[in-house]
């Protein structure tokens, strides 16, 4: 894939994006033997939520294809035509969505991996339903039940898995957490591990830039890695005024 336009990288961020590419590549592989475990088996998606489309362009142009959003409009607006261009192109939803956006987002993405709540189980369902287009999805397990995260009860997934395979016949090939920032994350992989297999599902979404090797020694399929292969997010300009 080419960028063009004001997309296109220059060769600096080219070979920053390509380097930090191969040492993630290489770090998954030494964490996978380390857990006796095949590198093939562990995705890495790499996280582009407000990251400038230059650095994005450079991971295409690196072959990298798999990718994580956060927000459905900024998905849209970055995706969209690219979709066209790159046809083996694969996009992760991996932030909330609101029930208003399932049409929009069944539409756009490959995986979404936040189901959250019986409405949202729902909604999906429906949309596949009209749509036609069924997408895997993962449930999202609220680890550290903290109050300002989203996701479900480690308590209440069961019931939560029973609406949305059983009663709503949506695909779910297993579970993602968004570990808590102050508190190791090994144990909060090592539940969701356990939890997914308690519901005998195979796929496991978990570890970020910082821990991803922990994940993956716990049974990752997944990998959620952004800074680390784009560097940090630009901030915002400050306000004038």
């Amino acid at each position: 894939m080419t960028a063009t336009g004001d997309d296109r990288p220059d060769d600096a961020v080219v070979k920053a994006v390509a380097q930090n590419l191969r040492d993630v590549g290489s770090r998954v592989e030494r964490a996978a033997a380390e857990a006796g475990r095949s590198a093939d088996a562990v995705g890495l998606v790499a996280v582009s939520k407000v990251q400038p489309a230059d650095r994005v362009a450079a991971a295409l142009a690196a072959g990298h294809r798999l990718f994580g959003e956060n927000r459905v409009q900024e998905a849209k607006t970055r995706w969209s035509s690219l979709r066209e261009r790159v046809p083996d192109l694969r996009l992760h939803l991996i932030g909330p969505l609101q029930t208003n956006k399932a049409r929009e987002a069944v539409a756009l993405f490959d995986m979404i991996e936040t189901v959250d709540r019986p409405k949202l189980a729902r909604a999906l369902a429906e949309e596949f339903a009209r749509s036609g287009r069924r997408l895997e999805c993962l449930l999202q397990v609220n680890t550290g039940e903290e109050a300002q995260k989203h996701g479900v009860a480690p308590a209440e997934l069961e019931g939560l898995y029973r609406i949305a395979v059983e009663e709503c016949g949506v695909p779910v090939s297993g579970l993602m957490c968004i570990q808590p920032i102050d508190e190791a994350p090994a144990p909060h992989f090592a539940l969701l591990a356990e939890l997914a297999a308690g519901l005998d599902l195979p796929v496991l979404s978990m570890g970020m830039s910082a821990d991803f090797e922990a994940a993956i020694h716990q049974g990752a399929t997944l990998v959620r890695v952004g800074t680390a292969i784009f560097g940090e997010r630009p901030r915002p300009p400050a306000a004038i005024g």
